[in-house]
């Protein structure tokens, strides 16, 4: 069963737990800007720092991945550049994702900070959730976003270990994103 496959014949109410943060694994830095005419959100990834070390110089190339999610369904990846060889990256990257003004209340954000690796595969350094689906200041940052359109609203979220769970408060189903 997919995190899709939960909202065929239901419409379950959704709230995504996030593990505790883990101030070893980094922060992240990230704007939300909402454009209502154009129907769009930039996502701006600023910077990371503290992360975690993933290679054996003691660095890490990282890199953040931003998924899309509408009613849990997995819409849109992007990804920003690898910054090599550091722990501290500075990007000032902006993501823009399509977005109707109805799909607004329904949509998380996923984002993974990924340590690069040209041999082997990448390694997951943390993540963070954003959206109507979360709480705390994870769902806060979403409704500041909403209710200041064209105004760039920026948080600083320490990382997570883990993905979040999605959990549905009217059935029993527990089911982790990928």
């Amino acid at each position: 069963m997919t995190a899709g496959d939960l909202f065929k014949n239901q419409h379950p109410t959704i709230i995504m737990k996030i593990d505790e943060s883990d101030p070893d694994l980094g922060e992240l830095t990230v704007s939300l800007c909402c454009l209502p005419n154009a129907k769009r959100v930039t996502v701006t990834i600023v910077k990371a720092n503290s992360l975690k070390p993933m290679d054996i110089t003691g660095k890490s190339d990282p890199y953040v991945k931003v998924i899309l999610l509408i009613n849990g369904k997995n819409i849109r990846k992007k990804k920003t550049s690898v910054l090599c060889n550091t722990l501290n990256p500075i990007y000032n990257e902006s993501l823009e994702f399509d977005l109707s003004n109805e799909d607004r209340e329904n949509t998380d954000l996923i984002f993974k900070v990924i340590d690069y690796d040209r041999v082997g595969s990448n390694e997951l350094i943390g993540c963070i959730g954003i959206g109507v689906h979360f709480d705390g200041i994870n769902r806060d940052h979403w409704y500041q976003m909403i209710e200041h359109p064209r105004v760039p609203i920026t948080q600083n979220y320490n990382l997570c270990e883990t993905i979040p769970i999605i959990t549905c408060t009217n059935s029993k189903t527990t089911q982790q994103t990928k």
